[in-house]
């Protein structure tokens, strides 16, 4: 298939964002992973390794591309510092306020290549954290370098069965006309047992000391008033969402099996959850692979987004996506 747009994964994890936007058409010239198991991961399915730790890595080096694309951690914002500038009336950007985060290294690199679009994936806490301040930031951010910006949250239960509420950010520059439209996700009522595999070995089966202590963990929080617990999973529904300790204990998507313990999900049936492909290969343990689904996308959803801002990108010529000159803004959302 020919690519209409190109595109950079940053923070790219295990693909899971690269795979939705070649789905879409675009083609990844640049890609930056840090974790060497989720390297590995990578490397098996796209053929090439990711560069490393993205800190250590020259924006200059950087290809030219269409779209920016990040799940980048949160990590918590210093306001002190750019207080302390205005009280002493020096200037300061978005390079001193961001300093020492991982957005920090989306805006330098937005800066320098200045991209067409920028699709940014991060949990719905990303909204309140530290009072709401940490957004704001990352707004003000985007605003300054010349980005008109679309967020909002997204429950992929509609597509796969999983509660997984996150939070999208799509960001086109501002001297483009765009006309961009707001992915509308049909439900499909996925259940559970749609990605269950037939013949799970016994070892995913929980062990009597282990589901006796979760059972009892329930228990004493349950009298506590708590809501902590383990998430025996409904197979007609959809599970809890699919966290990064998914490999500790499984506690919170258990799969009930008539005549014995229940079991924990296979990594096969953790990809499937995260809307990957049977053909995904999984070159890595058991562990990491929980760890690597956990911290992934769900895949059709982002897919969704990616198809959208092809669209708006295959409106703009070659030339038009690369250079700053100001034109009209048309935006509808």
């Amino acid at each position: 298939m020919h690519a209409s747009f190109t595109f950079i994964d940053l923070f790219a994890g295990i693909g899971g964002t690269r795979l939705a936007f070649a789905n879409a058409g675009g083609q990844c010239i640049f890609s930056s992973e840090w974790d060497r198991f989720a390297q590995k991961t990578y490397a098996s399915n796209f053929g090439e390794m990711p560069e490393g730790d993205i800190r250590e890595v020259k924006p200059e080096s950087i290809p030219d591309h269409d779209a920016l694309v990040a799940g980048f951690p949160c990590q918590p914002f210093s306001i002190a510092g750019v207080s302390k500038k205005n009280a002493l009336g020096r200037p300061h950007g978005f390079l001193d306020k961001t300093q020492g985060t991982l957005f920090f290294e989306i805006a330098r690199i937005v800066e320098k290549k200045h991209p067409s679009a920028i699709l940014l994936e991060n949990v719905r806490n990303l909204l309140t954290h530290d009072g709401g301040k940490t957004f704001d930031v990352i707004m003000g951010t985007l605003h300054e370098l010349k980005y008109w910006v679309w967020h909002g949250i997204v429950d992929g239960r509609t597509v796969v069965p999983q509660q997984r509420q996150r939070l999208y950010v799509v960001c086109f520059r501002e001297d483009l006309p765009i006309d961009f439209h707001v992915p509308q996700f049909v439900n499909g009522n996925p259940k559970l047992s749609d990605i269950l595999e037939k013949d799970v070995p016994d070892r995913y089966t929980l062990t009597d000391h282990l589901w006796k202590y979760l059972q009892d963990y329930a228990d004493k929080h349950r009298a506590a008033g708590n809501g902590f617990g383990y998430g025996l999973a409904d197979l007609n529904g959809v599970a809890r969402t699919l966290s990064a300790r998914y490999y500790k204990d499984g506690s919170e998507i258990l799969v009930p099996q008539e005549g014995k313990n229940p079991r924990r999900l296979t990594p096969r049936e953790c990809a499937r959850l995260m809307g990957f492909p049977d053909s995904f290969q999984i070159p890595v343990s058991d562990t990491q692979a929980y760890k690597q689904f956990g911290n992934s996308v769900i895949v059709p959803v982002v897919e969704a987004f990616a198809r959208e801002i092809g669209k708006c990108l295959n409106l703009q010529s070659p030339a038009s996506r690369s250079t700053r000159t100001p034109a009209l803004t048309s935006i509808r959302s």
